[in-house]
């Protein structure tokens, strides 16, 4: 006999956005964009929450619609794409021929709950590297950090303010990249 289910777990998935500055350069050259690491409290599928500086724990109610990291690297290559302002991007799997790789440490991805608080901020926080090829040199490097506050205390606020925070960060690791890396190509 069959058990029913009696329990579900929601899976989110974050929005790309497409507003950028009126004078983002367009670029004639090609972009990978590589796996990002994480540590292994983040580098999961769980939405990750902390109530202490010293600990991690996950929400038992939802989950991203892939491992963090990826999920990260899936929404910044669609936003490179939306900015419409570079020939090609992609993962390493799509045979680019790259001009620029761009390396990202995700190192802040969760929500935080200070002193017992009810509503939580979130924090996201990307180190990112760009790699001039084939000669492997770092051009430039950009470390942004936003943390975003929770409207209220549902699971939909906290996805909201992920969505926020990271929207944040990728816009700002887009415009880095596409000024950076023409000033170095050129």
């Amino acid at each position: 006999m069959l058990s029913k289910v009696t329990a579900t777990i929601e899976i989110y998935t974050l929005t790309p956005k497409s507003t950028f500055p009126g004078d983002l350069p367009s670029v004639n050259w090609q972009l990978v964009v590589e796996a990002p690491t994480a540590p292994a409290g983040i580098d999961s599928a769980r939405i990750a929450l902390s109530r202490s500086p010293y600990t991690l724990d996950y929400f038992a109610s939802g989950g991203w619609a892939g491992r963090a990291p990826e999920v990260v690297r899936r929404l910044l290559i669609e936003w490179m794409e939306s900015a419409g302002k570079i020939v090609g991007v992609g993962m390493e799997s799509v045979g680019l021929r790259p001009d620029y790789l761009l390396k990202n440490d995700l190192r802040e991805f969760q929500a935080v709950y200070e002193n017992g608080g009810e509503i939580p901020y979130v924090l996201v926080r990307i180190s990112t590297l760009l790699v001039r090829m084939p000669e492997r040199r770092i051009v430039a490097s950009i470390s942004p950090e936003v943390q975003t506050v929770a409207a209220g205390t549902s699971f939909t606020d906290v996805i909201d303010a992920f969505d926020d925070a990271l929207g944040r960060v990728l816009r700002e690791i887009v415009v880095f990249t596409l000024v950076e890396g023409e000033k170095a190509y050129t």
